[in-house]
C-alpha cells in the first residue's frame, strides 16, 4: 500500500515505549575532553563484522564530539546504576558533573569506560547515516571488558527503567 501515510508521531513513540531496550552511557575523549551521554538506541548489527549501531540526536552537546573524535565507549549499565543514566541523560549537568559521578579509567584506546558496568566496549566508528532528527553511527568494536557478571541489566521499558 504505498498510498499508505507513515504512524504519526505519537503512535510511533507510544509503540517504541513497549520495546525494551538495554541503557548504556556512551561516551568519547579526545581534543575537546570528556564527553557522554545516556543512550538505548544501541544494539547489535553483525557478529561478522562485528558491528553496533548508536543513534545519537545531532542536537545533543556530544554528537560533535563523537563525530570529531572517531571513537566511543559503550557503558552497559546494571540495574543500580539508574542514577548515573539519570544524570547522563540530563542536559543539566555538564560533564565534568556526570563524570564526577561513577568510577572511570581510562580504556585501551582512552575511552571513558564505567568501572562498574556490565560490559563496556571501545569503539571505532565505521560510517554515519543521517536519518530524521539522529545520526545513526555504525561502530566497530575494537575491546571489550566483561565486568561484571553478579547483577542484573538495567532496561528502559514503557518510559521507566527496569532490571532485565
Amino acid at each position: 500500500m504505498p498510498d499508505r501515510l507513515p504512524l504519526p508521531k505519537h503512535v510511533f513513540r507510544d509503540a517504541m515505549a513497549r520495546l525494551a531496550s538495554a541503557v548504556t552511557i556512551v561516551t568519547t575523549d579526545g581534543a575537546g575532553g570528556r564527553h557522554g551521554f545516556t543512550a538505548s538506541a544501541v544494539c547489535s548489527v553483525s557478529d561478522d563484522p562485528a558491528t553496533l549501531l548508536v543513534c545519537v540526536n545531532r542536537s545533543a552537546s556530544t554528537h560533535a564530539h563523537l563525530v570529531a573524535n572517531g571513537l566511543l565507549g559503550i557503558n552497559i549499565l546494571t540495574h543500580d546504576q539508574e542514577s548515573l543514566s539519570t544524570l547522563f541523560g540530563s542536559s543539566r549537568h555538564d560533564m565534568e558533573t556526570r563524570f564526577a559521578a561513577g568510577r572511570w579509567k581510562r580504556g585501551e584506546i582512552g575511552m571513558p569506560l564505567l568501572v562498574d558496568a556490565l560490559v563496556s566496549m571501545e569503539c571505532r566508528i565505521a560510517q554515519m547515516q543521517e536519518v530524521g532528527t539522529h545520526t545513526v553511527m555504525f561502530v566497530e568494536p575494537l575491546c571489550a571488558e566483561f565486568l561484571r557478571s553478579d547483577i542484573s541489566g538495567l532496561v528502559w521499558f514503557d518510559r521507566a527503567y527496569r532490571r532485565a
